[in-house]
């Protein structure tokens, strides 16, 4: 345990299994075993694996298959070609991960050219099964979620975002967002708005990534001709780069056509977590159904 003025600290489970994310993302190449899994989290092997399946859904080590480089280019060569066929299977069927729906409202051109003038932008610090994060949200919905290294830093990225905006800390506005953010399936309907910054061309780049399914992924180009823009390959990276919310609006799910991951704003590494995670509760989803 850790000490707090001289007191025992208890370890939480989340922060065992962040701890064991990290080091899985950081040596998954090495395949670490279990028991040294187990050690690093201050667990018996036992209770390390019965911790993170009832994080995962799965075993750590099928977890670390996820993280594997061959996993990305095989959920490549498997996406659907067409995004609305992928859409129709994954978020409108009976098999959906979540029964979720992302309503997404834009600033108009006279809000994005007062950059949050006379806005009131409420924010929270959270864990997530990722690492701690930071969501704001405003009177028209969330718009922003990042995953944090540094408070200051990620604030000041915000305050970038909105400049002429109010920013206020109230972590219980935003505590029932990352609770059910990440939950698992459980029947109930979540229903999210969103209220985000960016070009008219951003915009319909985010629009087209709420309809990749969890567990699926897509490369830049089929994404730009998804949007009948097959040219602008690069403007659609520069569009999924410049995303403010992660997980809602899933551009973890975007990787380049050769397999390789390609970047990520929170990180390349923190992006192998999530497609795993979320590759680990579509099999889940599909064996259940099965």
């Amino acid at each position: 345990m850790d000490k707090t003025n001289g007191r025992p600290k208890r370890v939480t489970d989340y922060q065992r299994i962040e701890r064991a994310i990290r080091y899985l993302e950081e040596n998954y190449r090495r395949q670490p075993s279990l028991k040294e899994l187990a050690r690093g989290a201050g667990l018996s092997e036992f209770h390390f694996q019965r911790l993170f399946r009832r994080w995962s859904g799965i075993s750590p080590k099928r977890f670390l298959q996820y993280l594997t480089a061959g996993h990305a280019a095989r959920l490549l060569r498997d996406a659907c070609p067409n995004l609305e066929a992928a859409y129709e299977a994954g978020l409108s069927g009976g098999g959906r991960l979540h029964d979720l729906l992302v309503n997404m409202h834009a600033v108009t051109p006279g809000e994005l050219k007062r950059a949050g003038a006379g806005l009131t932008i409420q924010y929270g610090f959270h864990p997530s099964p990722f690492g701690e994060c930071l969501i704001a949200t405003t009177p028209r919905g969330i718009c922003h979620i990042g995953f944090v290294s540094d408070r200051r830093l990620a604030l000041t990225e915000l305050a970038a975002e909105w400049p002429r905006a109010t920013l206020e800390a109230v972590p219980r506005v935003t505590a029932p967002i990352a609770s059910r953010l990440f939950a698992r399936v459980n029947g109930h309907a979540f229903t999210v708005d969103l209220y985000v910054r960016g070009t008219n061309f951003q915009i319909k780049v985010w629009e087209a990534l709420l309809r990749i399914p969890p567990g699926r992924v897509m490369s830049y180009e089929d994404l730009a001709k998804c949007i009948d823009s097959p040219r602008a390959v690069r403007a659609v990276a520069n569009a999924v780069a410049h995303n403010a919310v992660a997980c809602l609006i899933p551009c973890h799910r975007v990787i380049r056509k050769s397999g390789a991951l390609g970047g990520y704003r929170w990180g390349e590494t923190r992006k192998q977590a999530l497609l795993a995670w979320e590759a680990a509760r579509a099999g889940d989803v599909k064996s259940r159904e099965a």
